[in-house]
C-alpha cells in the first residue's frame, strides 16, 4: 500500500512530499477444520434430523407390528384351544357383580372341556380307524377300477383295456406329484414371507407398536375405545395412593371396581366404585390427569357424584365428538310447532349422551349466566321463542344490551325496552314494579282464578344491579341493598309471583356478588351456567349442592363451548343421583328467530309494544285509544282497557267501561256490537281523530 507523507525543507520550510511504500501482511489464513469434526457433525445433524427420526420410527414400528401381531395370534389361538377365554369371562362377570352371568359362563366353559376331552379321546382310536378306511378304501377302488376294465375289454373284444382304468389312475396319480413337485419350493420359500405380512396386517390393524413409534395421531390416542383395562390404568396412575395400592391388592386387577361400559351419545359412561378410603372428591380434583390418562382432553370427561355412595360416574366423550354441531333447532325445522306453558317443554338442546333435551319452564324463574359472548343471550332467546308459540302467555322484554338481539319481540311482547344507559334502567325497573302490581291484583283475585302467564326477560341484568341512578326520594335503582328498587322488585317477583304465572326470567354476565346479588341468585328455579372463569363463580351461578356434585361451567372451554350450559333444575331431566346436566343448547340466528317469532305474532289478534314507559305527563286518550288498536278493524273494549293500562298503568289503570265509552262518544266514535261483543272500531276512532286535528288546525288558521 503507498502513501504520500509531507516534510518540511529544514533551510526553506517549504512542504516536499515523499511516497512511501508501506507493505501491510495479509490475516493468516484459518486453520482448517478437521475432517473428522465435520463428519462427526454431519452424523449428528443427520442423526437429529426430523426426518431420520421419522423414518427410525416407522421403520421399528412396522418391525413390532410382526412381534405384536404373532403375540395377539399367539393369544387368539391359546384361546382358542383352552378355556382360558370363558374363565376371563366369567372372572369379569363376577367383578361387575352379576352372578348370574357368571354362572353361564362358567358352564359353557364346562361344556367346552367335556367336547374337548371326546375329541381328545377320539384321537388315540383315530389311527387304527384311517387305517381300515384307507385299506377299505383302496380295495374297493382298485376292485371297482379292475371291473370298469372288465367291461370295456367286453365291450371292445380287446383283453389289454382290463388294466386301462387302472393305468389313468396311475397317471393322474403322476400329474398330482409332479405339480406337487412344482409349487414345492416356492411355496416353501415365498410362504414365510406370506405368514410375516399376515402377522403386520394383525399387529398394525391392533396398533400393537409401543407409544413412541406410533404416528401422532394414534400416539395421542385419537379414536381409541375405552376399555376396563384402559380405565383402570387411568385410575391406578392417577396419583391418588390409596386407589393404587387397592388396585394392586385386588385379585382381579381392579376390575371389580367398574361396572358396565354403556354408550351413551357421542360416548361411553361407567359407574366406578371408590375402594375405602378414596373419596369422590380426590378424583373430581384430578380431573385433567385422568382425562389425560384415558387419552382424552379435559372437556371430554366428565365426573358425576351419582345416588350409589363412594361412586363417581365417569362420561367419555369419542375423541373430537365435542367440537361437532349437533343440528339445528326443531322450531327451525319444524313449522308446525306449537307450544304449551303448563305440560310442554322446550326444546332446547342435547344432553352429552346425544338425548333431546328439553326444559318445562311451568311456574319456574329462570337465571342463566356465562361470559361474554358465549351464547347466554341466543339460549334465553330460544326458550321465549318457544313459549311465545303459546298464544296465552304475555311477554314483558327488557333488554340492557340494546343491539338488537330481541327486536323481533316487536309486535310480539307488550313490553320492549332496549338500550344499555341508566335511562332503561329506570325504565325496566318501573316495567318490574309494574308486574308486581299485577302479582299483587292476580293475588287479591278469588281463590281459583286461572291467569294467564306474564313472562318478565331482563337480559344483562348486571347492567341494572350497577346502576348508580337515584330516584327524587335518593332510592337508588341499582345495588342490592332493602331500598334498591330493581332488586326488591325482583325478590318481590321471586316470592310470590310463581302462584300467580308472574314470572321473572334473568340473563347477566360474569356473576359475582356485586351484579347478582346472593337472593337474587337463590330466587331461580332453573338456573343455568355457560362457560365461566372460577369455581367461585361456578357457586355463585348453580350453588353449591350442583358444584358439589360434578357441576364445573368453569371448565368449559370459552369460545369453544358456545351454547353448552350447565343446568341445575327439577324441569328438566337428570340422572338420578345428579344435581346437575350438560346440555349443549340449539343455536337459533337472529334471522330464524324472526322467521319463528313471525309465526308466535300470526297465532295472537295483534300485539301493541309499548317501547317506552312514560310517567307524570299530560295524555291525550283519544290519542292513546287509536296507538292501542293496532292494525286489527276491531278491538274488543276489554281488550282495549288492557292495552291503556299497559301503556299507562297512572292514566289508564283505573279506568272501566263507562270511562272508555265516554271518550269515544265525545269524538263521536262509540263503541259497538259484533258478534254479541262490545267492539271499537278502527276507522271510527282514526275518523274521529283526523277530524278533530282538521278542526283544530282550522282554527289555529282563522
Amino acid at each position: 500500500m503507498t502513501e504520500n507523507v509531507v516534510h518540511l525543507h529544514k533551510d526553506t520550510n517549504e512542504p516536499s512530499t515523499v511516497t512511501t511504500l508501506t507493505v501491510v501482511p495479509e490475516p493468516a489464513p484459518a486453520a482448517p477444520v478437521p475432517l473428522w469434526v465435520r463428519s462427526g457433525r454431519a452424523v449428528k445433524t443427520a442423526v437429529t434430523h426430523d426426518h431420520t427420526k421419522t423414518t427410525a420410527r416407522a421403520a421399528a414400528r412396522h418391525s413390532l407390528y410382526v412381534v405384536g401381531g404373532a403375540r395377539i395370534v399367539g393369544r387368539r389361538a391359546w384361546d382358542g384351544r383352552t378355556a382360558a377365554r370363558y374363565e376371563r369371562y366369567m372372572r369379569t362377570a363376577e367383578a361387575a357383580g352379576n352372578m348370574e352371568l357368571a354362572a353361564e359362563w362358567e358352564e359353557r366353559g364346562q361344556r367346552y372341556r367335556d367336547a374337548r376331552h371326546r375329541r381328545r379321546m377320539d384321537l388315540l382310536t383315530s389311527p387304527i380307524d384311517a387305517a381300515k378306511g384307507i385299506a377299505a378304501g383302496t380295495g374297493m377302488g382298485i376292485g371297482g377300477l379292475v371291473a370298469l376294465g372288465i367291461v370295456m375289454a367286453i365291450a371292445t373284444k380287446d383283453v389289454s383295456d382290463v388294466v386301462t382304468p387302472l393305468m389313468a389312475a396311475v397317471d393322474f396319480l403322476n400329474l398330482l406329484i409332479w405339480i406337487v413337485q412344482v409349487v414345492w419350493g416356492p411355496a416353501i420359500t415365498i410362504g414365510p414371507f406370506l405368514a410375516l405380512l399376515a402377522l403386520w396386517a394383525v399387529g398394525s390393524k391392533q396398533h400393537a407398536a409401543p407409544q413412541w413409534a406410533l404416528p401422532t395421531n394414534i400416539k395421542n390416542g385419537e379414536g381409541e375405545p375405552i376399555t376396563p383395562s384402559i380405565v383402570i390404568k387411568a385410575l391406578r396412575d392417577l396419583g391418588v395412593a390409596p386407589l393404587r395400592n387397592a388396585i394392586k391388592d385386588m385379585g382381579d386387577a381392579g376390575a371389580s371396581m367398574l361396572g358396565p361400559i354403556r354408550i351413551a351419545g357421542c360416548g361411553v359412561e361407567v359407574d366406578v366404585t371408590l375402594p375405602s378410603g378414596v373419596s369422590t372428591i380426590e378424583i373430581q380434583n384430578r380431573r385433567r390427569k385422568l382425562a389425560e390418562n384415558l387419552t382424552r382432553h379435559e372437556h371430554e370427561v366428565f365426573i358425576m357424584i351419582p345416588i350409589a355412595a363412594r361412586t363417581v360416574r365417569l362420561w367419555i366423550a369419542d375423541s373430537g365428538a365435542m367440537d361437532q354441531p349437533i343440528g339445528p333447532s326443531p322450531l327451525v325445522t319444524d313449522e308446525t310447532m306449537t307450544a304449551d306453558y303448563t305440560k310442554g317443554r322446550a326444546p332446547w338442546g342435547q344432553d352429552l349422551r346425544g338425548d333431546a333435551a328439553s326444559l318445562s319452564l311451568f311456574q319456574r324463574h329462570l337465571l342463566i349466566t356465562g361470559l361474554s359472548n358465549q351464547g347466554k343471550t341466543a339460549a334465553l332467546r330460544s326458550l321465549a321463542l318457544w313459549l311465545a308459540l303459546d298464544r296465552t302467555v304475555e311477554f314483558w322484554v327488557g333488554d340492557l344490551k340494546g343491539v338488537g338481539d330481541w327486536a323481533m319481540c316487536d309486535g310480539l311482547a307488550t313490553r320492549l325496552i332496549q338500550g344499555p344507559t341508566d335511562e332503561h334502567v329506570i325504565q325496566v325497573t318501573e316495567m318490574l314494579e309494574d308486574a308486581v302490581e299485577e302479582m299483587n291484583r292476580r293475588i287479591q283475585a278469588p281463590p281459583g282464578t286461572q291467569f294467564p302467564a306474564l313472562i318478565v326477560i331482563v337480559d344483562e341484568a348486571q347492567v341494572a344491579f350497577m346502576c348508580p341512578a337515584k330516584d327524587e326520594a335518593k332510592r337508588p335503582y341499582g345495588g342490592s341493598k332493602a331500598n334498591s328498587r330493581y332488586f326488591m322488585a325482583v325478590r318481590k317477583i321471586h316470592n310470590q309471583g310463581r302462584a300467580v304465572n308472574v314470572l321473572m326470567w334473568q340473563g347477566t354476565q360474569d356473576p359475582t356478588n356485586e351484579n347478582l346479588p346472593k337472593l337474587v341468585r337463590e330466587g331461580a328455579h332453573t338456573r343455568a351456567s355457560l362457560a365461566l372463569g372460577t369455581e367461585s363463580q361456578a357457586r355463585m351461578a348453580l350453588g353449591d349442592k350442583a358444584v358439589d356434585g360434578g357441576a364445573a361451567p368453569n371448565l368449559l372451554r370459552p369460545g369453544l363451548d358456545k351454547g353448552t350450559v350447565v343446568v341445575a333444575s327439577d324441569g328438566i331431566e337428570i340422572p338420578a343421583g345428579q344435581s346437575s346436566i350438560t346440555v349443549r343448547t340449539h343455536y337459533i340466528s337472529t334471522d330464524d328467530a324472526k322467521e319463528i317469532a313471525a309465526r308466535a305474532k300470526a297465532l295472537r289478534d295483534g300485539v301493541t309494544t309499548v317501547t317506552l314507559i312514560e310517567r307524570g305527563e299530560d295524555r291525550d286518550p283519544l290519542a292513546d285509544i287509536a296507538s292501542v288498536l293496532g292494525d286489527k278493524p276491531r278491538v274488543r273494549t276489554k281488550d282495549v282497557l288492557a292495552r291503556l293500562a299497559t301503556l299507562n298503568a297512572d292514566g289508564y289503570g283505573g279506568w272501566s267501561f263507562i270511562d272508555l265509552k265516554r271518550v269515544l262518544d265525545d269524538a263521536g266514535a262509540e263503541p259497538h256490537k259484533s258478534d254479541g261483543v262490545m267492539v271499537v272500531s278502527r276507522d271510527r276512532v282514526l275518523r274521529s281523530l283526523a277530524n278533530r286535528d282538521s278542526d283544530g288546525s282550522a282554527s289555529a288558521e282563522g
